[in-house]
């Protein structure tokens, strides 16, 4: 197993004004963080689930050659639907990708997303995250803000539980809340 380390956040929220509901993780995957976005290992199938939801597919999947095009459609495909994507925690000790490893984690400060957009909703791409948000961010934002908050399963390769089918099933949530 990886040694725990301090990893400090380093990726920005993907987001603007018109923004209605918040996506969040817990931190990125060292993957990610070495590729520069959020999901982006190879084997997470967060970039082939959400698509699906609405509709569409991407061009350039996660192992593409050209990360910064990579980047470029998802963020565009986020903002084209009002999504916003970030993570729970601004830091963290963490063992590699190991949600169930995080240790002295401190919570990212949501305060400049939520009030300079029309975020209402929140989905927890997973327990651990839901978790911490309850652990950490609840009480601070959630009546403040008067936010819906829901849990997802996780799109990474350790839930072999959900099929990529049941995961596009589970995803339909998020869909059916910007529909309202």
């Amino acid at each position: 197993m990886p040694a725990s380390t301090l990893i400090t956040h380093p990726l920005p929220p993907v987001w603007n004004e018109e923004s209605k509901v918040l996506l969040l993780g817990t931190m990125p995957s060292p993957k990610s963080r070495e590729l520069g976005f959020f999901y982006m290992h190879p084997q997470n199938r967060f970039w082939r689930v959400l698509p699906q939801v609405f509709g569409e597919s991407l061009i350039h999947p996660n192992k593409t050659p050209d990360t910064q095009a990579a980047i470029a459609e998802r963020r565009d495909f986020l903002i084209r639907h009002n999504l916003a994507l970030w993570d729970v925690l601004a830091s963290c000790q963490i063992e590699g990708a190991a949600d169930s490893s995080i240790r002295q984690e401190i919570p990212n400060d949501f305060s400049k997303i939520l009030s300079e957009s029309k975020i209402q909703h929140i989905y927890f791409t997973g327990q651990t995250a839901a978790a911490l948000w309850k652990k950490h961010c609840a009480r601070l934002y959630e009546e403040r803000f008067n936010l819906a908050v829901h849990t997802l399963p996780s799109t990474s390769p350790a839930n072999a539980r959900f099929t990529l089918e049941k995961l596009i099933e589970e995803y339909q949530l998020v869909r059916e809340c910007m529909q309202q």
